[in-house]
């Protein structure tokens, strides 16, 4: 494994700040949380916002969407930038731009503010998200690094379970006449905080002052994932217009482009050596395939509980708590099985999953809820993705070298990203075409099994590298 130890101006090795670990893994944890939190937390209170502000349907998508566009756009560029001026300053920086927009999202007074708010909140948290994982990467080693990807990996899947209950506490509460507005103001004095409090136990940037940016590969690049990501958000929405294939068809041939600027340019954004690294490109793979069918699956779930059988936004955020501690229970606690075990818990990880999403297919599959089967197998879902999600991680940046650290974090970052959002648009859909049919809800699970199986063979090639975890 390597050090995780960065380079200094003069190329000096600096060794890890490890001045309080936990509170640094705390901070930048709770900065990661805020940012999925604004997913979620934000569907739940869309039919008020809708009815507040009267927005059109194609606003509140912008409304919901934008956020994530944003984020998905920007996060190589925040990676990259954050190489260049240190993850401690960029962390920050995204930080106060997340807080202060969250405060303009929470005041604003039409339909267009609040949109063009929720693209600086993106903004912000694509400058702020690359860099949890560049710190935990130069910050911690060994056993510490596995155990704070964990960690890392938890709060993934329980934030997303958090900002739906949240989400449906804040809008039935309706604090002091004021609807939907606390679930952006929420994030205001936690940003504080976690801005005095960083400040002040972030460890210092230590940065390479000789790497440089690519910048045309930095536009075509964010360009391409832009025209991917928009008609994928908003294709369903608008009946798949011919410009969202178009556009996605063009997000290939820049693909294509970025790769040929890539090879010539002197700084690249995603150095050939980075993926080269051993099990980088198979975990990449496999995480994304699990993050398309976990934010899928959640998508999915969501829309039947609350239009098929009419719960509220709380019971629906509720029903997902099994999901979610399955998630958490197996991101922590994975490594006290033996070392030898780690990278066949992955695939057995996947196995588990897809039985999971099998299992709820089958029981949801008549149209009724499933109870108390639902549950235990929620529960068994989320332990077979956190059994291979957190050792994937490990697997995927252990190979990574320190200085590669933040394009690393940028292309984990982005893949995680993507692949919730390719998984709410192609099961979305499948899931929408197949209603008003009763079984929508098990032929779309048995899609998600599928993909779990296909996501599990990606990591094949890393049971031959041995069994260290």
């Amino acid at each position: 494994m390597t050090s995780a130890a960065t380079l200094s101006p003069a190329g000096r090795r600096a060794r890890p700040d490890r001045r309080s670990p936990g509170w640094v893994l705390a901070v930048i944890l709770a900065g990661q949380f805020m940012a999925i939190l604004d997913v979620s937390i934000v569907n739940v209170a869309a039919p008020t916002i809708r009815t507040d502000l009267g927005t059109s349907g194609s606003g509140l998508q912008l409304i919901i969407s934008g956020y994530t566009i944003a984020y998905a756009m920007l996060l190589i560029t925040g990676a990259r930038l954050g190489g260049l001026s240190g993850p401690r300053r960029l962390f920050l920086l995204g930080l106060a731009l997340f807080t202060a927009a969250s405060l303009a999202c929470g005041l604003a007074g039409s339909e267009g503010l609040l949109i063009a708010f929720r693209l600086v909140q993106g903004a912000g948290a694509a400058l702020m998200v690359p860099q949890v994982l560049s710190i935990i990467q130069l910050q911690f080693e060994g056993v510490s690094r596995a155990k704070a990807l964990g960690a890392y990996s938890a709060v993934l899947a329980g934030a997303i379970v958090v900002g739906q209950v949240l989400g449906g506490v804040l809008v039935s509460a309706d604090l002091f006449g004021t609807g939907w507005r606390p679930v952006f103001l929420v994030n205001v004095p936690i940003g504080l905080a976690l801005l005095v409090v960083g400040s002040r136990l972030l460890p210092a940037d230590h940065v390479r002052r000789e790497q440089g940016v690519d910048l045309p590969g930095l536009v075509i690049l964010s360009v391409a994932v832009s025209l991917l990501v928009v008609p994928l958000v908003l294709g369903h929405e608008q009946g798949w217009p011919a410009w969202g294939w178009w556009s996605m068809a063009a997000s290939v041939v820049l693909i294509g482009a970025f790769v040929l600027v890539e090879r010539r340019a002197r700084h690249p954004l995603i150095p050939g050596r980075l993926l080269r690294a051993p099990g980088l490109v198979p975990a990449a793979l496999a995480i994304f395939g699990a993050m398309t069918t976990w934010g899928g699956f959640l998508f999915t779930l969501g829309l039947y509980l609350q239009g098929g059988l009419g719960d509220g936004p709380l019971r629906a955020g509720l029903t997902f708590v099994p999901g979610a501690a399955g998630f958490a229970i197996a991101s922590l606690n994975w490594r006290r099985l033996p070392a030898r075990l780690h990278r066949k818990m992955i695939l057995a990880g996947y196995v588990l999953a897809a039985l999971g999403y099998l299992g709820i297919s089958i029981a949801l599959g008549s149209g009724g809820r499933g109870e108390p089967m639902l549950e235990i197998l929620l529960l068994l879902t989320g332990l077979g993705l956190g059994a291979a999600y957190s050792p994937l991680f490990t697997v995927a940046l252990a190979g990574v070298a320190p200085e590669d650290a933040p394009d690393a974090s940028g292309l984990m970052s982005m893949t995680l990203q993507l692949g919730q959002v390719v998984g709410v648009a192609t099961f979305g859909s499948l899931f929408l075409s197949l209603l008003p049919s009763s079984d929508a809800i098990g032929v779309t699970d048995l899609g998600l099994a599928a993909l779990a199986l296909a996501a599990g063979a990606c990591t094949l090639p890393l049971l031959r590298k041995g069994g260290r975890g």
